[in-house]
């Protein structure tokens, strides 16, 4: 084999790893199914407060992963949950945004656009193996993750509209709370 062909043979390879689910560190593959117990993860938001995903046991959590800030699906879906903030409240609803970009745009993307929850930085990728999301050229997949106060994943929602998705979120909420 050339060295021209085993260079583009492992470019080849790393290209394909990072744009693959692989394998969560639980051992799985694919996105955290529900029922799974989420892992204990730690990130820093935009303030420079640090956030334990295991500290929220006893309330739901919402956990959406976007591609990019002050892109226009990112800030529509963004939007949707600061609007229907009073309601996440009422309900005792943890809201965590993740993406790939850094404290400083987190921070502009969020003062822009008065967020009220935290947008966490995750430089490393963990939050996004944790949870099985798909990242291609650095950027995650759009999906959301449920999880409950037992701290298990309660739904999964792959390919939201960003438009609707707090909306639909809330709804679940209420309705896991009745059951």
């Amino acid at each position: 084999m050339t060295r021209a062909l085993s260079l583009f043979l492992l470019a080849l390879s790393i290209f394909v790893a990072g744009c693959s689910r692989g394998v969560r560190p639980d051992g799985g593959t694919g996105l955290l199914p529900v029922g799974s117990a989420v892992p204990d993860l730690v990130a820093e938001d935009q303030h420079g407060k640090t956030y334990r995903l295991t500290d929220d046991r006893g309330r739901f959590v919402v956990v959406f992963f976007y591609p990019k800030d002050s892109t226009p699906g990112c800030t529509k879906e963004a939007c949707a949950f600061r609007d229907a903030w009073k309601d996440f409240e009422r309900e005792e609803v943890r809201v965590l945004g993740v993406s790939s970009d850094d404290r400083e745009s987190h921070a502009k993307f969020a003062k822009e656009h008065e967020l009220p929850f935290s947008l966490l930085v995750e430089n490393d990728g963990e939050w996004g193996r944790g949870f099985g999301v798909k990242s291609k050229l650095g950027f995650y997949e759009r999906v959301s993750f449920l999880i409950g106060p037992d701290g298990r994943v309660a739904k999964v929602y792959p390919n939201v509209d960003p438009a609707l998705h707090a909306t639909e979120v809330l709804a679940d909420v209420k309705k896991l709370k009745k059951e």
